[in-house]
């Protein structure tokens, strides 16, 4: 497969101008980012790497990383997890308060943030240092020391963050937070300001790509049957609340997050994440869906 004239077809064909959408501005930080940046890595399962435009340059890959942390709290509860989230689509937006109450405070997937606030909680509950236990975590399975937090977008989501302590605390109400609001809040805020580039990401998703090993070294980090289902959530539960048209269109289990990252895999094929700040109204990056759909339509491969 002619993977690099592909994604050269996709950068001549696309740009910033085609789109109509918005940078994510109810996160201040988020909003002084560059709407013209984009960029695309492709991570074979042969070790070739594939690029073109800001495919090294970091930014917060925000939601993207709730797929981190499902792995971590799956690693420490096993199939128990699903008693506290189920693995259901929400068909809310991704900060919806609405079905809580409902379904007596079991959020409907570990996606939504009511459910990532959720598997944060049971990760703070459960490890001595979360923060640096969720870095050390993503430094291993990419083979790269170099991924940080980004401090001044987390101090921007705890300044704006009401929303998400609103939920911690209705979830706890509702009887399914153990631990205190604050310990919680900060660890989610910190874990969405991940500050990781195309190509690391890329890099980071072979695991899910691999059946749960590091495609380097063949170090089994999860069990096949933990990615199986963390695959299946990204399939139908990836994308907000766009999940359905990401799959009619591309066609891959992926995840996308407000910074305007996209992640997506092909099982024991390969992993490519793409980035452009620019998002739909539902939140997802226009012109990463747009290279998504370009790239599976040309390499005439998906999962279906």
């Amino acid at each position: 497969m002619e993977y690099q004239k592909i994604l050269d077809t996709i950068h001549d064909e696309m740009s910033y101008r085609d789109v109509s959408g918005k940078v994510a501005s109810y996160i201040p930080e988020l909003a002084k980012v560059d709407r013209r940046k984009f960029g695309m890595h492709v991570y074979c399962g042969d070790n070739q790497h594939f690029n073109f435009g800001d495919s090294k340059e970091k930014f917060s890959i925000q939601s993207i990383s709730k797929v981190f942390t499902l792995a971590m709290g799956m690693r420490l509860m096993g199939e128990d997890l699903w008693d506290r989230v189920d693995v259901e689509p929400s068909g809310d937006p991704f900060n919806s308060l609405t079905q809580l109450e409902y379904e007596s405070g079991i959020p409907r997937n570990p996606f939504i943030n009511a459910g990532a606030l959720v598997i944060s909680d049971i990760l703070v509950d459960q490890l001595k240092d979360p923060k640096q236990e969720l870095l050390d975590f993503v430094r291993e399975i990419t083979g790269d020391d170099d991924i940080h937090y980004d401090k001044t977008v987390a101090a921007s989501e705890q300044a704006t963050g009401y929303r998400n302590v609103a939920l911690v605390n209705y979830i706890k109400a509702l009887g399914n937070i153990k631990c205190d609001v604050q310990p919680i809040v900060d660890f989610y805020f910190h874990q969405c300001s991940l500050a990781m580039s195309c190509e690391q990401l890329s890099k980071a998703f072979m695991l899910f790509a691999n059946k749960g090993r590091i495609l380097e070294t063949d170090k089994k980090i999860l069990k096949p049957k933990t990615v199986k289902r963390i695959n299946a959530l990204m399939q139908t539960c990836g994308f907000y609340d766009e999940a359905g048209e990401f799959s009619f269109q591309v066609g891959l289990p992926g995840k996308s997050g407000v910074g305007g990252g996209i992640v997506a895999i092909h099982p024991e094929n390969y992993s490519v994440a793409v980035w452009s700040p620019i998002l739909n109204e539902k939140g997802n990056s226009e012109l990463g869906m747009k290279a998504l759909e370009r790239l599976t339509t040309l390499t005439g491969v998906s999962v279906f």
